[in-house]
């Protein structure tokens, strides 16, 4: 049955999300209907009787299918928050029709003919810069999308975007039944040796709450990461390390080896069927990078900065484990171990030294600090409107005159109905209609520590980062403020996205901020200047390895869309493909542990087969250039500089995508990124 609160304006507070009264039930229906709604307008646009016009046909393209956006938002937000296997079903009979409707849009000739009309006299139009980015982008979206095949290629182009929403649909889900069907059930506290009495205790916690004796260790990051950097016990490290690579490769009912292949292999044809070379091209050309050969260029000059730093890392780390163990052979699940007690060694530092100073609310506080030092924002939180989850926390933002700037949803915590992970996201977007400046609903979603019974939720220091980066994100749709929806907040180049969330990271490394929220949960000190300085130092500790990683999984996603479709497959050629030896190769000039046979990447890389990342996942290492570069500015005029901060607001955070992202870090920075900053800031070069 339709629910007609669903398909116009919520009757809520702000305009909110009324998740308390849908049901699941609700979903199909209204989404079908909203659909409906959608292709009416679509059809009044194709039907206007005056010619075509910027206002009636680009601008009214833009604003169209509103309340099928915000329902199909929830519906999908839900999917990766607060999943449930009736969710997962619905979601693999929406996502069809999503895709088929995005297809009646682009392959609609009638309303291509408009658009282009349009386009064709745009240099007679006196439009503005945003307008003129509009007007670019939506005839893109039909040239880049089949609106110029043939009949026959048009009906190809819709079967291939089915099976590719579904697939990656399915891929998702097995990832998050893999993570969630494997226990480590430990019953002699001696195993536990080495772990720290919190982790040992939310471990205790987990069991009780499966009505277990002992403790239960799960492949949830707030559980897998603290035993593997802290259990004594080798033997129990490399089980649950095996485990959790080997996610989606089991060749059984939750294997994701066939679906990574179709993945490729549709994408690669989708690609082809475009005009494109292949899938990293036809993705790369609405990319800073433009070309996968500019990507792998970029790959690779950092990988030759970073490889001897990586590979002498690497051989002092094999030796200190001699040393201490007599480890004959570093495997994978001994480098966050023996890691951990180097840096505690060289740094006297490690995360139980300082977790007593990032109790979650404290840091929840510093952020928003931070945000009010450099922006004039205000947060309150507030219990007046509807939440999917009764552990999400609720904001009203304001700005330093208290006009209303966005809601912001805050969920912190591992559920079984959660996939791993953190992300930002939107329930509604930034836009002007009517002359009215509506304000966005911002999401954001981690996977923290949870409080014990006995102490508050206390945050590793790369947990407290994770929370600043994607608080970045949050106040890059926040502070929107463009006139379409398509071009506002994070609507952006995928290789642009990153920068406001990883340049927000650099405050968690600065004394000033750091004295602003890191504060002992029971005595209130403020975190000693000592543990300031061994945080700073220990930045760019094992820098050359972690950049090693992070290149080796955008090589692998390149590898995929790019160095994949280079050699033909077809269907008889694949059944006899091996995922993994293909992913080895890529792993080949990054590799420094010896490969585990049973584990494969690939099947659980949800980034680029779930995710939007596809051809992207270099961005990270982009963004750092952009972010360090950005940030030196800030150090250069002082952190908390409100000259800087409103020009990176002004420039970078409200703009969105409504110019070109180059020209706008340039009319921030006065010049071009250096990537010198980059590997100054990682130690790979001298200051």
């Amino acid at each position: 049955m339709i629910k007609k609160s669903l398909i116009t304006p919520f009757n809520t507070k702000y305009n909110t999300a009324p998740f308390s009264k849908i049901e699941n039930s609700d979903f199909l229906p209204t989404i079908k209907e909203a659909i409906k709604i959608a292709k009416n307008e679509i059809d009044a646009i194709v039907n206007n009787a005056e010619a075509p016009t910027f206002e009636n046909t680009i601008e009214a393209l833009d604003f169209s299918g509103e309340q099928l956006d915000r329902i199909s938002s929830i519906f999908f937000n839900l999917n990766s928050a607060e999943t449930n296997e009736k969710i997962q079903k619905i979601a693999q009979e929406v996502s069809p029709l999503l895709s088929e409707f995005s297809n009646d849009i682009t392959l609609n000739e009638d309303l291509f003919k408009r658009v282009k009309a349009v386009y064709e006299q745009k240099d007679q139009l006196e439009l503005s810069i945003e307008q003129q980015t509009l007007l670019d982008k939506k005839y893109k979206s039909f040239s880049r999308n089949g609106a110029n095949l043939p009949e026959d290629k048009k009906l190809k182009l819709r079967e291939i975007d089915k099976k590719l929403s579904q697939l990656k649909l399915k891929f998702g889900e097995n990832v998050l039944a893999e993570t969630n069907k494997f226990e480590l059930h430990i019953t002699n506290e001696d195993d536990l040796s080495g772990l720290p009495e919190g982790a040992k205790e939310a471990a205790a916690q987990t069991a009780e709450a499966k009505g277990k004796e002992g403790w239960l260790i799960t492949l949830d990051y707030p559980s897998y990461i603290p035993f593997m950097t802290y259990a004594d016990n080798r033997e129990l490290r490399k089980k649950l390390a095996i485990a959790f690579g080997a996610k989606g490769f089991h060749n059984d009912e939750l294997d994701n080896q066939e679906n990574v292949l179709n993945l490729a292999k549709l994408r690669h044809e989708r690609a082809n069927l475009l005009g494109y070379k292949t899938h990293a091209h036809f993705v790369l050309e609405e990319r800073m990078a433009k070309t996968p050969e500019t990507v792998e260029k970029f790959l690779n000059e950092l990988l030759e900065k970073a490889k001897p730093a990586a590979e002498r890392e690497f051989k002092n780390l094999e030796q200190f484990a001699k040393e201490l163990d007599g480890i004959d052979q570093l495997q994978k699940w001994d480098g966050a171990y023996y890691s951990e007690k180097l840096k505690q060694k060289l740094f006297d530092l490690d995360d139980e030294k300082l977790k007593p100073y990032f109790k979650l609310e404290n840091v929840i506080k510093g952020v928003f600090t931070v945000s009010n030092k450099l922006y004039g924002l205000h947060f309150e939180e507030i219990n007046d409107i509807d939440k999917y989850h009764d552990e999400v926390l609720t904001y009203k933002v304001t700005d330093s005159n208290g006009n209303y700037v966005s809601i912001l949803y805050a969920d912190f915590f591992p559920r079984p109905g959660k996939r791993n992970g953190a992300w930002m996201t939107v329930y509604k977007p930034q836009y002007v209609k009517d002359g009215e400046n509506s304000r966005p609903h911002i999401s954001i979603v981690c996977n923290f520590t949870k409080p014990t019974k006995t102490k508050p939720s206390l945050l590793t220091f790369n947990e407290v980062t994770t929370l600043f980066h994607e608080f970045g994100h949050a106040l890059h749709g926040m502070l929107a403020n463009t006139t379409y929806p398509s071009l506002s907040g994070t609507s952006v180049f995928w290789d642009f996205v990153e920068l406001p969330s990883q340049v927000l990271e650099n405050w968690c490394y600065e004394k000033e901020a750091l004295e602003l929220f890191a504060t002992h949960y029971e005595t209130g000190e403020v975190i000693p200047m000592e543990l300031i300085e061994k945080i700073k130092a220990s930045a760019t500790f094992h820098e050359g390895m972690q950049t090693l990683r992070q290149l080796s999984f955008g090589l692998l996603d390149m590898s995929w869309h790019f160095d994949f479709a280079q050699s033909k497959h077809d269907d008889e050629s694949l059944k006899a493909f091996s995922v993994k030896d293909f992913e080895n190769k890529a792993f080949e000039s990054t590799k420094l542990y010896p490969d585990v046979a049973e584990n494969c990447m690939s099947t659980s890389f949800s980034h680029i087969f779930q995710g939007g990342y596809s051809s992207g996942y270099y961005s990270y290492k982009w963004a750092e250039v952009l972010d360090a570069d950005a940030f030196e500015m800030f150090k250069e005029e002082g952190i908390f500089s409100e000259t800087v901060a409103r020009k990176f607001k002004d420039n970078v955070l409200s703009q969105g995508g409504s110019e070109d992202p180059m020209t706008l870090y340039k009319r921030f920075r006065g010049k071009e990124p250096q990537p010198e900053a980059l590997l100054r800031r990682a130690g790979l070069i001298e200051k």
